[in-house]
């Protein structure tokens, strides 16, 4: 434990300097200074490996963040860097298409049941909405329902309260389902309604065979089940939730963790459906076959195969969160604060009434930093 706060006069020169020129200065909402405990808390990361980050002030940290969800292996990976490196040899974007394109898609065929046929893109949100305007494509309908966090794009970022600069005609496309709430899906069920799009956990587990029972009201609909696996693909299971539940959707989008850090993305699904991408529907980018990511993306999955990472995760997981709830229970604070989810991403939960949640977590964090331990 550090006898005081560390000193971040550096990161706050370099925040000063950015609200002068960027608005936000973030690119990552969840990276930004309003996620942490501001005057305590690094703002600028200077480089980091393994599961520490060291900031620009030279401070340390035991990072609980990891890069919010990309980095699944550890910072500065060996294998994963050495694959990079040795394809940065050869290049990164060219005149043509590159062998790891087929490479990836074959290994992502081998692992993931839904993915008969696969596209590659370089975030979550892209493939998101590709996933959506296929469906659109394919069931010859408009309105698609959301639950869960789903990027910026217009149709998902329209049910949301930052949507302006949105039309309110593509607002009115989509409607918002709950959790654990079949009522609320078969409100949204009618004979106009292309798609179901859902993260199929975040912290809550889904109750009574929840996603069996969506997917069932999905086929009688004839709507399509798009599983948003950016959490929950290579961590919950190799093959991602679908693998993990037994529920495999007609459209799923990864991104996230299948890469240790490098920008790439895939929208899986069945045949029938993708072959439309041919001909139909217009989804190509200039970086989609971007080299480095790829050849990320083959030596990260072979490593956590080779390893079993997703059991290194939920044994690791189940630990830290079996231990926070001893110390939960030693000091009485059951009425106070507790921890859910699942081991490879929970959250503590603030659940006292009388206890302001962003306060609380404001506190854990700024003595968390004190320890030398980076906590969103």
């Amino acid at each position: 434990m550090r006898a005081e706060f560390p000193k971040i006069e550096k990161s706050l020169e370099l925040y000063h300097r950015a609200k002068k020129l960027m608005h936000p200065i973030t690119q990552t909402l969840a990276k930004g200074p309003g996620q942490f405990t501001f005057g305590v808390s690094p703002i600028y990361v200077e480089s980091a490996k393994g599961a520490r980050i060291t900031d620009v002030d030279g401070n340390e940290y035991l990072d609980y963040c990891m890069g919010i969800g990309p980095i699944s292996l550890g910072y500065a990976y060996d294998k994963v860097d050495n694959a990079i490196k040795e394809q940065l040899e050869k290049g990164i974007t060219f005149s043509l298409m590159h062998r790891l394109e087929l490479e990836v898609a074959e290994k992502l065929h081998e692992i993931i049941p839904n993915a008969e046929s696969i596209r590659i893109s370089k975030q979550g949100a892209d493939v998101c909405s590709a996933a959506v305007r296929i469906a659109r494509a394919f069931t010859k309908r408009k309105k698609v329902a959301v639950c869960g966090y789903h990027g910026w794009h217009d149709w998902y970022i329209g049910t949301t309260t930052r949507d302006a600069g949105i039309p309110r005609e593509i607002k009115e496309l989509t409607t918002t389902i709950k959790y654990n709430d079949l009522d609320s899906v078969k409100m949204a069920m009618d004979a106009d309604l292309a798609c179901v799009i859902i993260e199929p956990v975040v912290f809550e587990e889904p109750n009574n065979n929840f996603l069996h029972h969506l997917q069932e009201l999905c086929q009688a609909n004839g709507t399509l089940l798009i599983f948003d696996e950016m959490w929950t693909g290579f961590r919950l299971a190799l093959g991602g939730a679908q693998e993990y539940f037994g529920v495999k959707p007609d459209l799923a989008v990864y991104s996230k963790a299948c890469a240790n850090g490098m920008p790439i993305a895939f929208l899986t699904g069945r045949d029938d459906v993708m072959s439309l991408f041919e001909t139909d529907v217009f989804y190509f980018t200039t970086f989609g076959g971007e080299a480095l990511s790829l050849a990320a993306t083959l030596a990260t999955i072979e490593e956590m195969k080779e390893k079993n990472v997703p059991k290194y995760l939920n044994d690791l997981g189940a630990s830290l969160m079996n231990k926070f709830k001893e110390l939960i229970g030693k000091h009485k604070l059951e009425s106070y604060i507790s921890i859910s989810g699942y081991p490879c991403r929970s959250i503590v939960n603030f659940i006292h009434p009388a206890i302001d949640a962003l306060v609380a977590k404001t506190y854990l964090q700024q003595e968390l930093i004190k320890r030398g331990i980076y906590f969103s």
